[in-house]
């Protein structure tokens, strides 16, 4: 086993993912910017936009599936030059973005009895639904947008994703700037300021991908937009079955993540933004995990479509590898450097910044612990939707997170009385448990030859 026969993959895939992490970090680093600014507005709306961004991401998480599942779908037909079924798949994918935006916007519009029913503080709960009757209507831009990346991530086209989405970084912080504290003669509108600059954000960098997509002379073959209003059942039923259990397990993750958040604020408002600044860092390098985790299901995919067992290991073998090494330099930084890291979310005038940046610097070592399974896990998933197993993976990560990671922080946290440091022993225990199963069902699938099988079309 030498580097020169890895060699390729490594190419292949740095060259795939990192415009796709690049992505990732410039689509987190717009909510990074929110956070940042609405640290300096101030703390009880720092912990809405935190509740909020939670809330707005549980949904979020369940419609994604649809534009997640088809990457692998587009992938595989595109290594079969099936060009019809790359126009089904990504057409109704796009289709069924639209429809389930459009349905749970009423649940983001009357979002304040349901935060309130989960323990949430008047106060807090009143701004995050602010900030989500404004916010609701960017969902489907989020979704349409995650769809087309799938279709030209497929293609592996993705240096034009990463510009779009860094375009949109400094075009955030702007109108933050103007619609948060009132600057050039605006209203100073707080939350919903953010929540106005996200939406403006979301629709333009939607318009860009899709006059791309449109663009794209590799693309043109497949003729995505023509007759757009025209259905397929047979396409929507079989993009609808691959992407609810996607979006499940998802849900079944985020909500880990957002039931982590409501226990939070259970134990305090100052415990919530240190807990939102600190899970935030740990969702940036998630990022990284994300980007090669697309990359391993464009890159399986296309194995799966050639029926290529070899190819299909030695690209598993080298995304993982490189996942590895990110996360134990995560590790590093985390460990190394928690109180620098924290303090670029604060106002260091502010009299209850000292306090914030030291419960935030304490939780960044548990997040420092859980990198290289959170990194495994997200990859061991990758893999899966490569080959379109998503069945199975949704009812192992509902088993890690809601059953192991749920009551685990929250036996830790509230009942051993440990307190929010309890809570991230929970996300690690959960993370753990997904991590191991994930990987051992593909690398079992393949040594069995589960997953170069004949794809069988949308």
């Amino acid at each position: 086993m030498t580097f020169s026969r890895y060699a390729p993959h490594l190419g292949a895939t740095l060259a795939l993912g990192l415009p796709l992490v690049g992505s990732h970090l410039a689509r987190m680093a717009i909510h990074v910017a929110d956070t940042v600014m609405m640290g300096w507005y101030g703390v009880t709306e720092l912990a809405a936009l935190v509740i909020a961004v939670s809330f707005f991401n549980i949904l979020f998480f369940l419609g994604m599936g649809f534009g997640i599942g088809v990457m692998g779908v587009i992938a595989a037909a595109i290594a079969r030059k099936d060009e019809v079924e790359v126009r089904r798949a990504a057409r109704m994918a796009l289709w069924l973005s639209i429809l389930y935006g459009v349905l749970v916007l009423p649940a983001m519009w009357y979002s304040e009895p349901i935060l309130l029913a989960v323990g949430q503080a008047p106060e807090v709960a009143l701004l995050a639904q602010d900030y989500l009757r404004i916010e609701g209507v960017g969902l489907i831009a989020v979704l349409c947008q995650l769809t087309l990346n799938s279709y030209l991530a497929a293609m592996e086209r993705t240096q034009v994703v990463l510009w779009i989405t860094l375009a949109g970084l400094p075009l955030v912080i702007v109108l933050n700037w103007v619609l948060i504290f009132g600057n050039l003669g605006a209203p100073e509108l707080g939350v919903r300021g953010a929540a106005i600059a996200a939406v403006a954000v979301q629709y333009a960098g939607l318009l860009a991908i899709a006059a791309y997509a449109a663009w794209l002379p590799v693309a043109r073959k497949y003729h995505l937009f023509q007759r757009f209003w025209r259905p397929d059942r047979a396409a929507i039923r079989a993009v609808f079955l691959l992407g609810l259990p996607i979006g499940l397990t998802m849900v079944a993750e985020g909500g880990l993540f957002v039931g982590s958040n409501v226990m939070m604020g259970w134990i305090g408002t100052r415990e919530l933004a240190a807990h939102g600044i600190a899970l935030q860092l740990a969702s940036l390098t998630f990022m990284l995990h994300l980007g090669m985790s697309n990359a391993a299901t464009v890159r399986v995919g296309q194995a799966k479509g050639r029926g290529d067992a070899l190819w299909m290991r030695d690209a598993g073998v080298t995304v993982t590898a490189v996942s590895v090494v990110i996360a134990l330099l995560a590790m590093a930084a985390f460990e190394l450097f928690p109180r620098q890291l924290v303090g670029l979310y604060l106002d260091a005038a502010h009299p209850e910044t000292p306090a914030i940046i030291e419960l935030a610097a304490g939780l960044l070592f548990y997040a420092g612990l859980f990198q290289l399974m959170d990194a495994m896990q997200v990859i061991g998933l990758g893999l899966l939707r490569g080959v379109q197993d998503t069945r199975v993976p949704m009812v192992i990560a509902a088993i890690s997170y809601w059953l192991i990671g749920i009551p685990v922080a929250y036996g830790l946290a509230f009942v051993a009385g440990i307190g929010p440091a309890g809570l991230w022993l929970g996300l690690v225990a959960g993370l753990t448990f997904a991590a191991v199963l994930l990987m051992r069902r593909f690398w079992r699938g393949l040594a069995r030859g589960d997953w170069t099988r004949a794809a069988r079309p949308v």
